[in-house]
């Protein structure tokens, strides 16, 4: 890797707002962004939560909105599935919108038999099967990508004050949503809590950019019972870990 590649999103492109993937322009964002995967739920959020809620993206049919909480400005965007397109929205916010904090609000399957559909996670950690890390950084090894343990921490103790509770451990992020090696089951083994396809990703970009991120999901569906939730029911009913997130995004 040559040193202009090491150099920071905002050396780099200078004059990269808005983007391919991104209409809007410096300050359209808030310093905290919510990222959920899918698009509707970034609408629900705004909708539901936000006061004076603006569509500042929608490229591509992303949405993302810029508003308030409790009088703090927050923003919440869709990221897409899987780290490919996470890392293009996380990268150009945290490198070109000069957001500081972005925290995922997505589904996961558990891989830990204590956990329960509906039950809310929180990464400290994440693992991988993909390469994302090692196409990034000019190292020999395996990079530990990890969340930031300040906005964990605020999360847990948002959770505890709305009496919610909220379980912290590793997340096992993988590029494939239809995997029959049966590798998840295995990484539950290894004290993994749940699978998903966006936090390595995003812990990788935001320790790179010198930010901060934390994945908060919902467990959607249970690897070990089988048991699953519809569609809809993950758009909108999901409200404890958008709720997590907004008290902890207002207190960054």
């Amino acid at each position: 890797m040559d040193d202009a590649n090491t150099q920071t999103g905002e050396e780099k492109h200078p004059t990269a707002t808005p983007t391919p993937q991104n209409a809007a322009v410096k300050g359209d964002f808030a310093k905290t962004v919510l990222m959920p995967g899918d698009p509707l739920r970034s609408k629900f959020v705004a909708e539901n939560y936000f006061e004076n809620a603006k569509l500042v993206n929608d490229v591509r049919g992303i949405q993302g909105y810029t508003g308030t909480y409790k009088g703090q400005p927050v923003s919440v965007m869709a990221s897409g599935m899987g780290m490919p397109s996470m890392g293009i929205y996380s990268y150009e916010l945290f490198n070109f919108y000069d957001v500081d904090h972005i925290i995922r609000i997505g589904t996961a399957g558990a891989i830990n038999k204590d956990l329960k559909v509906r039950s809310v996670v929180a990464g400290i950690a994440a693992s991988t099967n993909a390469e994302y890390a090692m196409s990034q950084f000019p190292i020999r090894g395996h990079f530990s990508a990890s969340a930031s343990f300040r906005m964990l921490e605020t999360a847990v103790g948002a959770a505890r004050e709305q009496g919610i509770e909220i379980v912290v451990g590793n997340l096992y992020t993988s590029d494939l949503f239809y995997d029959a090696s049966g590798a998840a089951v295995e990484w539950g083994k290894l004290a993994h809590l749940a699978v998903e396809m966006e936090a390595y990703g995003l812990y990788t970009n935001a320790m790179q950019a010198g930010k901060e991120a934390l994945a908060i999901c919902t467990i959607s569906d249970h690897v070990l019972t089988g048991e699953s939730l519809d569609a809809y029911t993950r758009q909108t009913a999901f409200t404890d870990m958008m709720e997590i997130a907004l008290e902890t995004a207002i207190r960054l």
